[in-house]
């Protein structure tokens, strides 16, 4: 019995051990991802990274991570050659492959959200008198100016958000323009508020999903497969 009791205790004790070492190398590993992912994306601030299962060693001994979860803010997408700041993107990374003696890794599959700002989609719009606002329920308020017959008229008209080209592009279109009884007053109307603009500059892998209107911003689903972490 005293031989047991000294084996369970010694079992407990190099368990913890173990739990400990483990722990410590997830929490350094972590840095790391997050160093080399602030510099692949070119952040200004490095992401949070939470590395999933249990235990860690075996994963890095296998070279394959369960699941990461990936926080960044700042990050630079693009609109027809626009500059897009991503106010934040959360990404849940699966089956990561570490790759190049653990200098580059790759996601079997990711989804994530992303969040952009109206006052950035409005840059986006690339016209200085359209601007977007979160119009509720769904909807995106987008307001533009037009002269006609030397006077300029203004109008705000609730407008649907869709995506275009297979998830590369969003789309911005009114659901109505009044003043239609105004001959060429809607086509004028439109040139200025309806628009689509090509999104780049995710990280590799990743395509828009589905886009909602909220009071934040823009939010966009995304997903993707071969989903580069870093390198």
């Amino acid at each position: 019995m005293r031989a047991i009791r000294i084996l369970l205790i010694l079992v407990v004790i190099f368990g913890g051990i173990f739990v400990a070492a483990d722990r410590f190398a997830v929490n350094y590993a972590e840095g790391e991802v997050a160093t080399k992912v602030r510099t692949s994306q070119g952040l200004s601030a490095e992401p949070q990274i939470d590395i999933k299962g249990f235990p860690f060693l075996t994963q890095i001994l296998g070279k394959n991570l369960e699941q990461v979860d990936v926080t960044m803010d700042g990050l630079e997408a693009s609109a027809d050659g626009k500059k897009l700041t991503v106010g934040r993107m959360t990404a849940e990374l699966h089956d990561v492959a570490l790759e190049n003696n653990f200098s580059s890794a790759t996601a079997a599959r990711a989804t994530g959200t992303a969040v952009i700002s109206y006052d950035d989609l409005t840059r986006a719009a690339g016209d200085k008198d359209v601007k977007l606002a979160y119009g509720g329920n769904g909807k995106v308020k987008v307001t533009g100016t037009v002269s006609i017959f030397g006077r300029e008229l203004t109008r705000s008209v609730l407008s649907s958000v869709t995506l275009k080209n297979g998830g590369k592009s969003l789309a911005v279109r009114a659901d109505e323009v009044p003043g239609q009884e105004i001959p060429g007053l809607e086509g004028m109307i439109r040139k200025k508020i309806d628009f689509v603009r090509p999104i780049g500059g995710l990280p590799n892998g990743l395509k828009l999903d589905k886009v909602t209107p909220v009071e934040t911003g823009m939010e966009i689903a995304v997903s993707g497969t071969n989903v580069h972490l870093a390198g």
